[in-house]
C-alpha cells in the first residue's frame, strides 16, 4: 500500500460465541421458555449485524505495513458500559481504566478479562492493544433481557446475562472475553473472510488465543490445560462441559436442549453446509485440534512457541484474506522455521505432524 491509498477495509465484522446452531437447536425446543429467549437472541444477532452491515467495517492496518513493537509504556485503556438490558449501545458508562472495582460483579469481571487480553498481547507478543496501536478497549454489559450471547460487533465488546437455564452471565469465562476480542485483531490484520474455510481459520484464532488467554491468567502450562472454550458458561441443567473442545472436538456437549456438538477434529468429518457462513463455528475444530496437537508436542507454555507461531502468521502479512486450511498450515511451518532457525526444526517438524494429524496437507 502506497502513502496515497486509502486503508484496505475487510468485510464488516459481526462474531457471536455461541454458535447459531446451538440457538437453531433452542428455538426447537418444546420449552416455551427456551424456544422464545433463543428466538429473540437469534433475531437480536441478525439485527446486530444488519447494523454492522450498514455501518461498514472498521479499516484494517496494511498486511505490508506490519505494526510496530508496543512502547514500553504500553497500558490498556478500558471502558466498561451497562446497556440497562436495552440494546442501545455503548449504554452508561460504570468504570473506567484505574477506577475502583464497583459492586457489580459482572462490571469488574468485564474489566478484568479485557485487561487479561491486554495483557497477554502486550506481554507475550508486544502488542499495543487489539490494533497494535492503542485502541481503548470498550465493553458493554447486561445487554437486552436474558440475552444468550456475546459479540463483538468490529468496535467493542458486548455481554448478555444469559438466561440462567441454560447459559450463565457470558463475562464469566475469561477465555469467551478473550475470543471475541481476538476477532478484532483478526479484523485489523489478516482481515480473513468470515465464510468457508477462512471463516473457520477467523473462529479458530480466536478460540486459540481466547484458550491462551486464560491459559496465560492461570499460569497454566499446555499440559495443564483444560483446552474448552466457554467452561463454566453453561448452567447445571446442560449436559455438558464448554461449548468447545480443543483437545478433543466433537465432546463439549451432548444435551437434550443443545444437542450433541458437531465440531470434527480431522478432515476426514469435515462439514459442508451453507449455514453459519459455511459452518464456520463447526469446521473450526479442525484447527483448533492441530494448535492444541502441536502445543502439547512442544510443551510447556503454550503461548511462548506454539502461540508465537500462529501470531506471526496472523500479523505476518502473508495470509490471505480467503486462505484455506492448507494455506495456512503452510504458512505455520515456515513461520516455524522463520522464528526459531535451525534450532527449530523440531518446532516446525512438530507443526508439520500435528497438521497431517488432522488430515491437512502443510506443504
Amino acid at each position: 500500500m502506497t502513502a496515497n491509498q486509502p486503508p484496505q477495509r475487510p468485510a464488516p465484522v459481526f462474531c457471536t460465541i455461541v454458535p447459531p446452531h446451538i440457538l437453531d437447536a433452542l428455538s426447537r425446543s418444546e420449552d416455551a421458555a427456551l424456544h422464545t429467549r433463543a428466538r429473540r437472541t437469534l433475531e437480536r444477532d441478525a439485527r446486530e449485524r444488519e447494523l454492522r452491515l450498514t455501518a461498514g467495517a472498521s479499516p484494517r492496518r496494511s498486511a505490508a505495513a506490519p505494526t510496530a513493537d508496543a512502547p514500553a509504556d504500553a497500558t490498556a485503556r478500558r471502558t466498561i458500559h451497562d446497556a440497562g438490558h436495552g440494546t442501545e449501545l455503548p449504554g452508561r458508562t460504570v468504570r473506567t481504566e484505574g477506577a475502583d472495582p464497583v459492586e457489580d460483579a459482572t462490571v469488574n469481571r468485564a474489566y478484568a478479562g479485557l485487561g487479561a487480553t491486554f495483557d497477554l498481547y502486550l506481554k507475550a507478543y508486544r502488542r499495543d492493544s487489539i490494533d497494535g496501536a492503542g485502541l481503548p478497549l470498550v465493553a458493554s454489559v447486561h445487554y437486552d433481557e436474558k440475552y444468550n450471547n456475546a459479540f463483538w460487533n468490529g468496535d467493542q465488546m458486548v455481554f448478555g446475562d444469559g438466561d440462567g437455564e441454560i447459559f450463565l452471565d457470558f463475562t464469566l469465562p475469561v477465555d469467551v472475553i478473550g475470543h471475541e476480542l481476538t476477532h478484532g485483531v483478526t479484523q485489523h490484520t489478516a482481515g480473513l473472510a468470515y465464510q468457508g474455510q477462512s471463516g473457520a481459520l477467523n473462529e479458530s484464532v480466536s478460540d486459540v488465543f481466547g484458550s491462551l488467554i486464560k491459559q496465560y491468567t492461570l499460569g497454566q502450562t499446555a499440559a495443564e490445560a483444560d483446552w474448552l472454550i466457554g467452561a463454566g458458561l453453561l448452567a447445571p441443567r446442560v449436559s455438558g462441559k464448554a461449548l468447545r473442545s480443543m483437545k478433543a472436538p466433537g465432546t463439549a456437549y451432548d444435551d437434550p436442549a443443545l444437542g450433541k456438538d458437531p465440531q470434527p477434529a480431522t478432515m476426514a468429518d469435515y462439514v459442508d453446509t451453507t449455514d453459519d457462513n459455511g459452518g464456520v463455528h463447526i469446521n473450526s475444530g479442525i484447527p483448533n485440534h492441530a494448535f492444541y496437537l502441536l502445543a502439547k508436542e512442544l510443551g510447556g507454555h503454550a503461548w511462548e512457541r506454539a502461540g508465537q507461531i500462529w501470531y506471526d502468521v496472523l500479523t505476518g502479512g502473508e495470509l490471505a484474506q480467503d486462505a484455506d486450511f492448507a494455506a495456512f498450515a503452510a504458512l505455520t511451518a515456515t513461520a516455524a522455521r522463520a522464528r526459531y532457525g535451525d534450532d527449530g526444526r523440531d518446532a516446525e517438524e512438530a507443526v508439520r505432524k500435528a497438521w497431517t494429524q488432522v488430515g491437512v496437507d502443510p506443504a
